[in-house]
């Protein structure tokens, strides 16, 4: 006779909006494998979580999950990046391949190279940790370069942004992903210019596609690659990020793939006009 669960798989394409009966259940988020998700899911108590590890990246920040949880006696999971959408989670669940798991994951048996649906169903036998993690910690600032005509905001998180920071550069450590393919998420302000990780760039693009969602609003907007900056750490895409694709929008400020994220505010911040595209 099976054993009966009062627990399940929850899907969530972003681990910050995780529904009430995520707790105790395995979740397939969306979010990036960095420790910013690992922490929302250990504070949600979870009872395992995948997540995607967004190229791996600098430092392989794109995994830091799998300590982080491990510390906190939760078992997790990250997806190839290649194999499914950033911030889609049924696309996750549906072509998702494990790339990396801790050893509480392995423990239950799951392991990389089985499919997300294959992993999520053996990680339904990992134990509740029952710990509570420190609250979950983002940080944002404003700086500014000689002469500006705009100020910068730096962000861990895309979630931080605020209605305030109309008109700026906004340079995020998120994914340049659209959450569930909806263009009402690529940008929560009319920014003047925004850049992002691309996690890898992943199966269709995805990991570019906020972009063509800017042109659309006038913004421009630009990737770092996931392996010159570490994905959750705003200062990281400021100070370390090389661009890997900009939009026309972008294009017409006289950005370029190659371009320091840098130099690409410096030509932001400096600019005079909006582009009329």
């Amino acid at each position: 006779m099976a054993m009966e669960r009062p627990y399940g798989i929850v899907l969530a394409d972003t681990i910050t909006k995780l529904p009430a009966e995520a707790a105790e259940a395995v979740v397939v988020s969306g979010s990036h494998g960095g420790v910013f998700p690992a922490a929302c899911a250990v504070q949600a108590g979870v009872r395992a979580v995948i997540l995607h590890d967004a190229g791996i990246g600098r430092d392989e920040a794109g995994v830091g999950c799998l300590d982080h949880c491990m510390l906190h006696g939760v078992a997790a999971a990250t997806v190839d990046t290649m194999s499914c959408r950033i911030g889609d989670a049924a696309d996750m669940l549906q072509r998702g391949v494990i790339s990396r798991v801790n050893p509480l994951a392995l423990t239950v048996g799951a392991r990389p190279g089985m499919t997300v649906e294959e992993a999520a169903e053996a990680l339904l036998l990992a134990p509740v940790s029952g710990l509570s993690g420190d609250a979950p910690n983002e940080t944002r600032e404003e700086v500014s370069v000689p002469d500006g005509r705009r100020g910068i905001v730096i962000m861990d998180s895309a979630s931080l942004v605020q209605d305030s920071d109309d008109g700026k550069i906004v340079v995020t450590a998120s994914h340049g992903a659209l959450i569930g393919g909806n263009k009402a998420n690529a940008l929560r302000c009319d920014a003047f210019a925004a850049l992002f990780n691309d996690a890898g760039g992943g199966p269709e693009g995805w990991g570019f596609s906020r972009l063509s969602a800017l042109d659309e609003r006038r913004i421009a907007g630009a990737t770092v690659s996931a392996g010159s900056a570490r994905i959750g750490n705003g200062r990281s895409t400021y100070e370390d990020g090389i661009l890997s694709a900009v939009n026309d929008v972008a294009k017409f400020h006289g950005l370029r793939v190659g371009m320091s994220a840098l130099e690409a505010c410096e030509i932001l911040a400096l600019t005079e006009i909006r582009s009329p595209l």
